[in-house]
This record gives C-alpha cells, sequence and structure tokens, in this order.
C-alpha cells in the first residue's frame, strides 16, 4: 500500500466539491461529543482532521485553548472564517493524523468528528492519538458506523472505484471491537451507538447534494463517465430510500454513528 499516493489523492478528494456544506451539517455530533468527553474550560483542546473545524469551534465556544490541524488547506481556510465569524480563538494549521506536529502529552482532550477514521494507516493515527493526549486525557471521536448510511456509501462506491490493496474500511472505526483493537487493552472505552437526522427535499435532491458536494462521491461522478456516474447515482438513491424514515415525499435520512470516548490511563 503506497500510503505517499493514497494521501494525495485524498487530499484532492476531500478538497473536490465544498465540503463545508456537507460538514456544517454535522455540527449537533460535535456539540455532543463536546458533552460526551466532558470538557472543561481552560484544558488544552486538539481537533484532528478537523475538516471545517465543527469539534474545534465547539470546543472553543467552551472557553477551551483549541487547535484544529487538516491536511487539506483549503478546509482550513472554511474553519478560521467560521472562527472569526463567531469571534472564537482557535488556531488552525496544516497536519497529517498520522504524524502530529506537537510533542507527548500535549492536549488533555483529543478530538475528531469523521475525520481521522479517514485516515489510511488507522494503527498509525491511534497512537498519535494516543501520543499527544495526557496520562488521564480523553480521545472523543464521531466515527461512521459500518452498517450506516455512510459506510454504505462507501462499500457502493468501492464496487464504481475500488479501494488500494491492503487499505482498511474507515468505517471499521465505528465498532467498539475495531477502536479496543486500535486503542489496546490498556484504555477504557465507552462507544454507544447514536444516530441523526438529515432532513433534504427528496431522495433525488440528497444524491445530487452529495454529487456535487461531498468530496468523495463528487470525485467518483467526476472520474467515471456519463454512463457509469448514471449508475453510481441510480443505487445512491436505492440506497438512501433504504435509510428514509420520512413516511412522505421528503427525506428524512437516519445516520448513524459511533460516539467513543477512550480514556488515556493515568501515569503510574
Amino acid at each position: 500500500m503506497d500510503i505517499a499516493t493514497i494521501k494525495q489523492r485524498q487530499q484532492a478528494t476531500w478538497a473536490a466539491g465544498d465540503y463545508a456544506a456537507v460538514g456544517t451539517r454535522l455540527l449537533p455530533t460535535a456539540e455532543l461529543l463536546c458533552e460526551a468527553v466532558d470538557l472543561r474550560a481552560g484544558e488544552r483542546v486538539l481537533d484532528v482532521a478537523c475538516g471545517n473545524g465543527n469539534a474545534a469551534l465547539a470546543a472553543a465556544r467552551r472557553f477551551c485553548h483549541v487547535v484544529g490541524v487538516d491536511f487539506v488547506p483549503a478546509l482550513l481556510d472554511r474553519a478560521r472564517r467560521r472562527a472569526d465569524a463567531e469571534g472564537l480563538e482557535v488556531t488552525f494549521q496544516e497536519a497529517d493524523a498520522e504524524a502530529l506536529p506537537f510533542p507527548d502529552d500535549s492536549f488533555d482532550v483529543v478530538l475528531s468528528t469523521c475525520g481521522a477514521m479517514f485516515a489510511p494507516d488507522q494503527e498509525q493515527t491511534a497512537r498519535e492519538l494516543l501520543r499527544v493526549c495526557r496520562p488521564g486525557g480523553r480521545i472523543g471521536m464521531v466515527n461512521w458506523t459500518p452498517d450506516s448510511w455512510v459506510g454504505e456509501l462507501f462499500r457502493t462506491l468501492g464496487r464504481y472505484l475500488p479501494p488500494p490493496p491492503g487499505m482498511r474500511p474507515p468505517a471499521e472505526w465505528g465498532s467498539a471491537d475495531r477502536l479496543r483493537e486500535l486503542f489496546g487493552p490498556e484504555v477504557n472505552i465507552s462507544a454507544p451507538r447514536r444516530s441523526f437526522r438529515w432532513r433534504f427535499p427528496s431522495i433525488e435532491h440528497q444524491v445530487q447534494f452529495f454529487a456535487e458536494f461531498y468530496g468523495p462521491t463528487n470525485r467518483a461522478v467526476a472520474t467515471l463517465g456519463t454512463d457509469r456516474a448514471a449508475e453510481l447515482k441510480a443505487d445512491m438513491v436505492e440506497l438512501t430510500r433504504r435509510f428514509n424514515t420520512s413516511g412522505d415525499d421528503t427525506l428524512v435520512l437516519r445516520m448513524d454513528y459511533l460516539e467513543a470516548v477512550v480514556q488515556k490511563p493515568a501515569a503510574v
């Protein structure tokens, strides 16, 4: 598995479309995660693969000292503008989740909402999250579950554009068993399953919205020829129909995720 090439492709993928149009709709999960990790004013917080800054801004609203990192400069620019608009103090910088540019034990709390789970080397990412978290600190993550709409979406995309050999599915981070493998037996993990609802005018509207704004589907549609792109969208319509709970002509899309809180052992 050529990690460097995969990362270059991922950077291009997440810069495609306009992730903020999708990411801002995940804001409730970030607010709830900050409550789950029991943030306290004054704590040092790192938001890894912060995207457009949902968790970083949620932590800053709680008067924490916050740094947000991502490897897509365009997303960091959007996060900075959001922080400025709210008058929040957050430091944003470009960095790789697999090689965080901070000393050991730098942060009281490390957060990631649907971000770090997409790094190609899962074991190295987990090691980095643990490394920069102080002894006795907490790691909070929002991860899509394997059987969620997003988990199924990536399986659908994989039938059209297979992932690189050896790359594990990102939605494995949405399994409590996989989290225990990644973080090891020394930590304490709370990982309840949660869900929320996305609301759209129709299924077709949502599919086109994702084809236009969500990087992975935007790139897939752009890469596939006209006929194959149409087939992908038809498959997305059928997938979305399975998760629709509206009972009318609109779409109420059930989004399932794992809300994980990892407690790092205190120093002996």
